[in-house]
């Protein structure tokens, strides 16, 4: 069911990861998939086109709360209302609503290493961020005891590939509480858990907090334009001057939809390919990369490597002239040396490729 995009085609369906590296050099930074679409998004959004469905985008969502509470509900037993779920552009598109609108006063606690946008958007809103090693709810308290009333929770992580497990989660919500905070998770890659990890939804152990989610990383739609954001203030959301919530479009929702009630036998086969992927780059970083220190994910298709036995404080810099382009781990982590990211979302002799001409480069 898994069909991997040749060069050619991977160059024309991904404009961004693929068109901006030169030919001959592999691509494993940005977390796109080199896999085609699954049939059931091209053929939905294919008969759209042919409708002409390329107006405006409706008020209303067409169904998808309905949809992804049912996906939700078959995947993790979470019983998601389809009321709470708000049509928003994009994941950072809504972390952006949500800090603007719902987000109490005060700083906002960053877990590092993050996704990248984690920082740009609270400083795009206007408010600061108090950074914290993931994950260490000592360090959770001490920021909101110094007044951050704002969490900003990546379930499952970017870029460590973890799964907080469920007595985690119940920890941070008990640590929200005592200081009348707010968790905001984004979730886009709970879909993408890996055998022997279990996901669960913060939503499940706080029904009070804010989740921001979308198809477009598991199902290869970040081109459409949708997510949705999760939160009993959804009226407050809706509320809000369309200017400050515009940019999703019809086609994302009609994809979300064929994702969320049509794909549960496709999304099976990529977990799979997914779990193949890890095990074949557990072998290749013993062979070529044996200093190298890293935690196979449970979940994304991301790998965080570090590197920093090998005396290079960039090794994406180093990397790129041997042709592999990585994520720098201190686009994630600020000033931390001798890391990368690495998508492994892409065939088995491209993902060989990747990790030969990275220990090639750390060897130079």
């Amino acid at each position: 069911m898994i069909r991997d995009l040749s060069d050619d085609e991977a160059r024309a369906a991904l404009p961004l990861k693929w068109g901006e590296v030169e030919p001959g050099v592999i691509p494993a930074w940005v977390a796109e998939m080199d896999y085609a679409v699954a049939p059931a998004i091209l053929d939905a959004v294919g008969e759209a086109v042919r409708r002409g469905t390329t107006g405006y985008p409706p008020f209303g969502d067409l169904g998808l709360g309905a949809a992804f509470a049912g996906f939700a509900g078959r995947h993790w037993g979470w019983a998601a209302d389809p009321a709470t779920s708000v049509v928003v552009s994009d994941v950072v598109g809504g972390l952006r609503l949500a800090l603007e609108v719902l987000a109490p006063p005060g700083p906002v606690v960053v877990p590092l290493p993050c996704y990248p946008p984690f920082l740009q958007v609270v400083e795009v809103v206007g408010r600061e961020a108090v950074t914290v090693p993931s994950l260490d709810l000592t360090a959770v308290a001490d920021a909101l005891a110094g007044g951050a009333r704002t969490i900003l929770l990546c379930n499952p992580h970017n870029p460590l590939g973890t799964v907080p497990t469920r007595a985690e989660l119940e920890a941070l919500r008990d640590l929200a509480r005592r200081y009348d905070a707010l968790v905001v998770s984004d979730e886009i890659h709970g879909p993408l858990t890996l055998p022997g990890a279990a996901f669960t939804p913060y939503a499940v152990v706080d029904p009070g907090a804010t989740v921001v989610t979308s198809h477009s990383k598991t199902f290869g739609t970040a081109g459409l334009h949708c997510a949705q954001v999760l939160t009993p203030d959804h009226e407050r959301l809706r509320a809000v001057p369309h200017v400050q919530n515009l940019g999703f479009s019809p086609l994302g929702i009609i994809a979300g939809l064929a994702a969320w009630t049509r794909t549960d036998d496709w999304l099976a086969a990529l977990v799979e390919r997914l779990e193949g992927q890890v095990a074949l780059l557990g072998e290749l970083v013993a062979e070529h990369l044996p200093d190298a220190r890293w935690t196979p994910p449970s979940a994304t298709y991301l790998a965080w490597l570090d590197l920093r036995a090998y005396g290079v404080d960039d090794p994406a810099a180093a990397a790129l002239p041997h042709g592999v382009r990585l994520a720098p781990g201190q686009d994630y982590h600020p000033g931390l040396p001798g890391h990368v990211r690495l998508n492994f979302a892409t065939s088995a002799d491209r993902l060989a490729a990747i990790v030969e001409r990275l220990a090639a480069a750390l060897r130079t």
